[in-house]
């Protein structure tokens, strides 16, 4: 069987991608050693892991140095990258916002200036709506962007709301519902269909069981 390389992003999505591929039989066990490894072979030698940030997993996977990965639906939007999205594996829940100090209106602005990480998908959805802004590209705690006259609003991914709130901003405007997805390399999907078939069908199962 061919090797099967699989792009994760390092942290709680890996740790969920790994539960995904354990309750498919399949085992990292070096994956929770004490180490800053960042390729890891599965234990039976047919898959390995690349542990890579977030916005690199599709840059990985488009590239062909890994055949499959698992990157959030706000990685796939910002990079609009060229490959497949096989499956939407339901975990890694979140949502795109729209957030600004209590009682702003968004409307008011003549020029919005919105900070973000995600410059492109914020381009994007105020275009859809006919609206002109000013994009501060920020890679911190955009949170602070408002707090100090940077910027009128920020895009951000919102999971709790907790840390908006904590900081006297609200959620103005819901944009995308996100969660992790299931990509794969558009020349892996055909080169070594056979050893990638079985597993997406698999994971297909494990989440249609999981979902109900």
């Amino acid at each position: 069987m061919e090797k099967i390389k699989i792009a994760l992003t390092k942290g709680r999505l890996a740790e969920k991608s790994i539960q995904l591929f354990e309750t498919m039989g399949i085992r990292f066990s070096a994956f929770y050693e004490d180490s800053r490894k960042l390729i890891i072979p599965s234990d039976c030698e047919n898959f390995e892991v690349i542990l890579v940030k977030a916005l690199d997993v599709t840059t990985y996977v488009e590239n062909g140095a890994a055949d499959l990965g698992i990157a959030g639906k706000d990685t796939l939007l910002e990079t609009n990258a060229d490959v497949f999205e096989i499956v939407d594996l339901g975990f890694g829940k979140c949502r795109f916002a729209v957030a600004g100090p209590t009682h702003f209106d968004i409307n008011q602005a003549v020029k919005l200036s919105v900070a973000t990480k995600y410059p492109k998908v914020a381009s994007q959805y105020f275009s859809d709506q006919g609206k002109q802004i000013e994009t501060i590209k920020l890679n911190g705690s955009v949170e602070l962007a408002p707090l100090v006259g940077l910027s009128d609003v920020i895009v951000d991914i919102v999971e709790t709301g907790r840390t908006l709130d904590e900081n006297g901003l609200e959620i103005l405007e819901n944009m995308h519902d996100i969660s992790a997805r299931l990509v794969a390399n558009k020349a892996s999907f055909k080169t070594k269909n056979q050893a990638l078939k079985p597993l997406i069908e698999e994971v297909k199962e494990v989440i249609a069981v999981r979902q109900g």
